[in-house]
């Protein structure tokens, strides 16, 4: 017997973790109105970390099968979900392929399309707050703490080909075991990073605290953990010490971000410039919002803006 009801409304899914707590559950309806998307509602499914294999696999089928259950957009699960469910995808796009991960299911015709949109969010945001040539006139590093399917993501959009110059002098990727950086090396190296990855095996807050101390200024530094969000806390300590002129981002933007905190109290001193992951909600939800009701959403401009605006008093609401 399925644990999942057939949807009685155009239906996009959010698997994740704590889904209730996202400002999603009350944004999706006032875009949806906005958008013109007609009785459309968003349900959340949440797993715990690294769940059972057999439960990716049960929500998945069920939405494929499901007509009113159009797609879904996968946070935190990126990785596993994939190959949990690799051969129940139709088609699997360029960048799903390529990372190894699922961000958007969605479905065209009876078909259940594998996507990954992080590549295309990630970069949106990014390009966003940093500088242009920013790392070719500085020489800044990158360190991303998290080896998931965002940094999988992210490092790649920084050390693309049309970014010239503009990339990273070094990248370093930590996390707390070992089979993740296994992974993400694997997948940089069918890749082809051209700058120098170091892979940092970091159980404990302090390893990430000395990678963080050892960055050249003007580095960008990244938690992208889910520490502050699906767990509380920072991967970082309160001794930690940033690099001068730092770019601090976390991919968060709701739960205690201790990580920002510890950011804060450093910012007026060592010239931070400190980002929260608001930005990169919109355009990660915008861009499978897109996918999934086959509509166009604009990526920049008064239109996008709008939708910010929106975002933003639905989630006061």
């Amino acid at each position: 017997m399925s644990n999942y009801q057939p949807a009685t409304r155009p239906t996009l899914y959010f698997i994740g973790v704590t889904t209730t707590k996202s400002s999603i559950m009350r944004v999706f309806p006032a875009w949806a109105e906005h958008l013109g998307l007609k009785d459309a509602v968003i349900k959340g499914i949440d797993f715990p970390l690294h769940a059972d294999p057999a439960a990716y696999r049960e929500a998945v089928a069920f939405i494929k099968a499901d007509p009113l259950s159009l797609g879904a957009l996968v946070t935190t699960h990126k990785i596993d979900l994939y190959k949990a469910c690799r051969d129940l995808f139709d088609e699997v796009d360029d960048f799903a392929l390529r990372m190894e991960e699922t961000s958007c299911l969605s479905k065209r015709d009876g078909r259940l399309i594998c996507h990954a949109k992080d590549p295309i969010s990630s970069g949106l945001a990014l390009d966003n707050f940093i500088p242009r040539g920013h790392f070719e006139r500085t020489g800044a590093e990158l360190f991303s703490m998290g080896a998931g399917g965002s940094t999988i993501a992210l490092t790649w959009h920084m050390v693309r080909e049309a970014r010239g110059a503009d990339r990273p002098s070094r990248i370093v990727v930590s996390n707390r075991s070992q089979p993740r950086l296994d992974e993400i090396r694997r997948i940089h190296e069918e890749i082809g990073m051209p700058v120098p990855v170091d892979y940092v095996l970091a159980p404990h807050p302090t390893d990430n605290d000395a990678v963080t101390a050892a960055l050249k200024p003007g580095s960008v530094v990244i938690n992208a953990t889910g520490l502050g969000k699906d767990a509380p806390g920072s991967p970082l300590t309160d001794a930690v010490v940033f690099p001068e002129r730092a770019i601090v981002w976390d991919l968060n933007y709701r739960g205690d971000l201790v990580f920002l905190d510890q950011a804060r109290r450093q910012q007026a001193a060592s010239h931070l410039q400190i980002e929260d992951g608001w930005t990169y909600f919109l355009h990660g939800w915008t861009q499978v919002i897109a996918e999934v009701f086959d509509i166009e959403i604009p990526t920049a401009g008064p239109s996008f803006e709008r939708l910010g605006e929106i975002a933003i008093a639905a989630s006061k609401g």
